[in-house]
């Protein structure tokens, strides 16, 4: 995402994650929900932390960047700074013509390659929510969704809207508070 702005204030995008049990069922219920999902794309994730950043220390308050490859063509260079919860977050996003460029000058600018993230994502839209299926290499498929506001409402009461709009899928889904770098570390512990 370009960072959007809205009368001089940056947006902030915050978002929900579910474990799908069942892909096949998640997508039919998708479908019947009118949510039209592109193919999927290879995306291929360096996170990276700032240097001496630990789990333990939590994530709001500190910046965290991201290098991505699409389906190994556009690389995509992205910053997340959490503020409530690891969720909700502000984020400025551009796009990089030199992946090993740019990584070279993520690592320059104090930042230390976390973990390795790999999926497979399809995405639509429900109304103003962004709605993304994902495989993720070695933890599972998930459902996740996104909002971006421009206000000062309350992150959680948008995951909550997001949380019912999930749970009226009718599905089986298990809600984390785990973002995939944290996944995909825990999974190959």
């Amino acid at each position: 995402m370009v960072e959007p702005r809205h009368e001089g204030r940056l947006m902030r995008e915050i978002e929900t994650k579910y474990r799908v049990a069942r892909l096949g069922a998640l997508l039919d219920a998708l479908d019947a929900a009118g949510v039209e999902l592109g193919g999927p794309a290879f995306q291929d994730d360096v996170a990276y932390a700032p240097a001496g950043w630990e789990p333990a220390m939590g994530k709001p308050g500190h910046t965290f960047a991201r290098l991505r490859s699409v389906d190994g063509g556009v690389h995509v260079f992205t910053t997340k700074t959490p503020l409530a919860n690891a969720m909700e977050y502000r984020e400025h996003e551009t796009v990089v013509a030199d992946r090993e460029q740019m990584h070279r000058a993520v690592v320059a600018m104090g930042f230390v390659p976390h973990v390795r993230i790999v999926k497979h994502r399809r995405t639509g839209t429900a109304g103003e929510v962004t709605v993304c299926v994902d495989v993720v290499e070695g933890v599972g498929a998930f459902l996740e969704l996104e909002r971006v506001v421009d206000d000062d409402r309350d992150g959680a009461a948008v995951q909550a809207e997001l949380d019912a709009w999930a749970r009226g899928l009718g599905v089986e889904l298990e809600r984390t508070t785990d973002t995939y770098d944290t996944l995909v570390r825990g999974a190959a512990v």
